[in-house]
This record gives C-alpha cells, sequence and structure tokens, in this order.
C-alpha cells in the first residue's frame, strides 16, 4: 500500500513538472502579465475552499469599504458615550452586590476592600436633530452625531486587554486567527492594483501600550491577505525603495528572473506560499509609486487639513492617519485599519481622558465630513471603539476630582457612520451604573457580523478550510443587527 501511494504521489508531481501547462506556469503566467497582475482578485469558486460559495458578494453591499478606527485600550463609556445622571450624588457609596452579580475582577482591583462608586464629573450635552447626548470631551463628535449610530449595549468575552483587541480583531481570543481585514481582502479583493487591499496605521496617545503585527496578520489565510503597514516618516514602508545604485529597470529585470526560480520551485512543491510571495515582490514593486503620491499631503488644500485640526501635519499622529484613510479610501482599498493606543486609564483619569480626546475628537468627526463632501460617506463604513467598557467604581484612591477605571467586559460604546448605517440612532441601554445590559444587546460577533452584511458577505459563508473543518471570522455565532443598518 506505501509502494502504491508513493507511485501516485510521485506520478502527479511529475505531471506537473514535465507538463507545459502546469498549474504553476497557469498561475504565475496570470501573476506576472507585462500590464501586473490584480493585487488580490476575487477568489474562485472553489467548492473546497469556499464551502460551496459560488462567488462574492452575496448581497448588494452597502459599503465598498472599512475604515475601524481603533481605540486600543478602552474607552471609558461612561465618560464620553452613556450619562448616568442618576448615581451623580451617589459618588462614594459602595457599587451594589445586585449590580456586580459576582463578576470577576482583574488582578489589579482584587486587592481593594471596597469597589466606590465614581460617576463621571463631565457633563453630557444632546447634538443635532437626533439629540444624542455625547460627552463636553467631544465636541467634535457631537457635532457629527446626526452622522452617526451610537451603540451603548456592545459587550465581550474577555477582561484583559490583549484578548480582547484579538477578539474584537479575529473572533477569537486566541491568537492565530485571521484579523476582520484579512478576511474582506481574500473575500472581495481590491479595487487597485498599485495598493494592498488590507493597510493599518498606527498612532500612539498619552501612554504606552503594546500591540502585535497578529493582530493585522492573515492567520492560515495566504499570508498576501494580511496587513500591510504604513509608518510614519519618509519610508512609510520598509525595504520599498531601491537601494543606492538600483534603478527600476534594473529591479524589474530581478523582480522577472526570481519569478522564473520560483515558478521552477512551484512545480516542484506546489507550495502556495510561493505564489504569495511573488505577488507581494509585485505588489511592492508597483508601490515604489503609489505609495510616495499617496503619503504626500501637499497637495491637500489648507481647509482640508484644518479640518483635521494641527496635528495633521505631525507624521504617524492620529489626525495624519485619519487624513491618510481618507486618501486610501477614495483610491480604492478595501480596508483600513487604524489603532490608536492609550486609553488604558485604570489612574489619573480625568487628566488622562482629556488629552486623549484632544488628540482623537475632531480627527475622527472630521474623516466624517470629509468623506460625506467628497461623497464617499455612502460607501465607505466608519467604525470607531475599543476592545471593552471601563468600570463604574473607582481603581485606587477616589477623590471629587480624580479617579481612574479598571476594565469592564459586560458593556461599552461603540459608533458607526456611513456605509449602510442608519444615522443619528442611538442603539441599546445599560442600567443605572452602566454595569449591566438591560436593552438590545449587541456582542463582538453580532458587530462582525453586521459589518460584513454591509459589505455584502454572508458571514456565514465566507469560510476557510483548515485543519479540517470550515473557519469563518464569527466562529458559530453571530446575528445580524437589523436596527443600525439603513
Amino acid at each position: 500500500m506505501d509502494e502504491l501511494r508513493f507511485a501516485q504521489t510521485w506520478n502527479r508531481r511529475l505531471f506537473l513538472q514535465q507538463s507545459g501547462f502546469s498549474l504553476g506556469s497557469m498561475a504565475l503566467g496570470s501573476l506576472l502579465g507585462r500590464e501586473g497582475f490584480a493585487a488580490d482578485p476575487k477568489p474562485p469558486p472553489d467548492a473546497a475552499t469556499w464551502g460551496g460559495l459560488a462567488g462574492l458578494p452575496h448581497h448588494p453591499p452597502k459599503a465598498k469599504r472599512v475604515i475601524y478606527l481603533f481605540q486600543s485600550g478602552a474607552p471609558s463609556q461612561l465618560d464620553l458615550f452613556d450619562p448616568k445622571p442618576v448615581i451623580s450624588g451617589r459618588r462614594g457609596i459602595e457599587l451594589p452586590d445586585s449590580v456586580r452579580m459576582g463578576q470577576r475582577i482583574t488582578t489589579m482591583t482584587s486587592g481593594q476592600k471596597n469597589f466606590p462608586v465614581a460617576p463621571s464629573i463631565f457633563s453630557f450635552q444632546k447634538h443635532g436633530q437626533s439629540g444624542m447626548a455625547i460627552s463636553e470631551l467631544l465636541p467634535h463628535t457631537g457635532g457629527v452625531a446626526d452622522q452617526i449610530c451610537l451603540i451603548r449595549s456592545m459587550r465581550t468575552e474577555a477582561i484583559n486587554h490583549d484578548p480582547a483587541i484579538t477578539f474584537a480583531q479575529t473572533g477569537s481570543q486566541i491568537a492565530g486567527r485571521p484579523s476582520m481585514g484579512a478576511w474582506v481582502a481574500y473575500g472581495l479583493g481590491s479595487e487597485n492594483q498599485d495598493l494592498p487591499s488590507f493597510v493599518v496605521l498606527l498612532s500612539r496617545g498619552r501612554t504606552d501600550q503594546p500591540l502585535y503585527d497578529r493582530l493585522w496578520g492573515s492567520g492560515f489565510l495566504p499570508t498576501r491577505y494580511q496587513g500591510v503597514k504604513l509608518r510614519g516618516g519618509k519610508s512609510p514602508v520598509l525595504y520599498l525603495d531601491n537601494p543606492p545604485g538600483c534603478s527600476y529597470a534594473t529591479r524589474r529585470q530581478m523582480l522577472d528572473d526570481l519569478a522564473a526560480l520560483d515558478d521552477l520551485h512551484y512545480q516542484e512543491s506546489g507550495d502556495p506560499e510561493i505564489l504569495t510571495r511573488v505577488a507581494q515582490y509585485e505588489l511592492g514593486y508597483r508601490m515604489q509609486g503609489s505609495v510616495p503620491e499617496l503619503t504626500d499631503l501637499s497637495n491637500e488644500p489648507k481647509s482640508v487639513l484644518d479640518l483635521y485640526g494641527p496635528d495633521v501635519n505631525r507624521p504617524g499622529s492620529y489626525a495624519a492617519n485619519c487624513l491618510l484613510a481618507r486618501r486610501l479610501a477614495e483610491r480604492g482599498v478595501r480596508f483600513i485599519q487604524l489603532y490608536h493606543m492609550g486609553w488604558d486609564q485604570h489612574g489619573d483619569l480625568p487628566a488622562q481622558i482629556r488629552l486623549q480626546c484632544r488628540d482623537t475628537d475632531q480627527a475622527s468627526a472630521a474623516l466624517v465630513k470629509d468623506l460625506k463632501q467628497r461623497g464617499l460617506l455612502d460607501d465607505t463604513l466608519i467604525v470607531w471603539g475599543g476592545e471593552f467598557g471601563r468600570t463604574i467604581y473607582s481603581q485606587g484612591t477616589l477623590s471629587e476630582t480624580n479617579y481612574g477605571r479598571d476594565h469592564h467586559p459586560r458593556c461599552y460604546s461603540l459608533w458607526l457612520a456611513g456605509g449602510g448605517i442608519k444615522p443619528g440612532v442611538t442603539l441599546g441601554e445599560t442600567d443605572d451604573f452602566s454595569y449591566n445590559i438591560v436593552k438590545d444587546p449587541v456582542d463582538v460577533h453580532d458587530l462582525n457580523a453586521t459589518i460584513m452584511r454591509l459589505l455584502g458577505i454572508d458571514h456565514t459563508r465566507l469560510t476557510y478550510k483548515f485543519q479540517g473543518r470550515n473557519f469563518r471570522l464569527t466562529d458559530v455565532h453571530g446575528k445580524i443587527v437589523p436596527q443600525i443598518m439603513a
């Protein structure tokens, strides 16, 4: 039996090697045409890979692209989006057991002898025709209240940062799954052959917090679908520039010769990652022309720069990245992921959150306005939010003007705009302590399923077979949230 299996394997390999019209030749031939290949073409309707899928999108899409403004560290919903005037006069009381209901807490507050209630010291105002209540810390976001949909009843599974961020971005607390951007790139491809279909931009707030590249990785999907990180400064992409003495013609000849070698290697091994590597080389070659033009903000009118605020001229800032997100969106990039770190405010929250909002509020609202005035908001979905919420009880010493807040997965707030979202809507309700959801809960899988639906994707059908079973972004969970869809 072993000899028969070896003979069958050898015959297949020999066929691929000796066939003048081999699979490797077909694949590389499509990649290396002189006009260039589609950076992320729509995948073929392969039943083995796609679970019987007969092409994408599954439904008429409301959005063509996503800009995800991820606020890493968990913004306090109590101080930004979920006003609780009922407890304003109950500062310092012990959090009732009937509210906490035995919830586990983090090691950072596990040693506290009591859990005093810390109402927000910030006022809330109602904005727009919708009357959406938003904190004084976010006046610019309040200015676009009638364009956004606010969810006050988000919930998650994890209580610590890394598993919670991983869960929000990949649908699993365990590292190794494809990120949402990779799933979207895999399913829908790109509208621009000269830029990646999935781009990542990072900015840092006033406190440091780690983020890992696997958060925008492709997991078990082909690596060509992982996010490409653009850095601030003169070299947005590492190793993109030609070294001294190497001309574009020399680089072109080198890539052609390398592709020929990879063709031979692919025919011998059949490893699909070889095709991915060639695709990335070719995309990198084209990005040498597209990225410098993309990141050059000198042609933006002063009115646009002023819209995003003074930080827009500082490469790598949140404001500059929001403007780059708009430029990426108008160039057809499918999934644009921003991460802004620094929302982890366990102590001295009032001072820290003021600075954090100063860094992000104007640019976030400017992105909504800028897309709208360019006619791009209708088919661009914006998502703003973090990985979980913060506790009503104070971490550390509580005073009239100072407090900290610990992690809280049971409820948090998040807003969306554009791309098929119903504007001016507030969904969900929490109890008087912003501790438990009492109406319209939305979990992470529900949010992700709805994002996919707005892109025209049935989240139950976009699957990839790995280690014997079909995986998807929402695993075996997720339901659409129709209340937020236009």
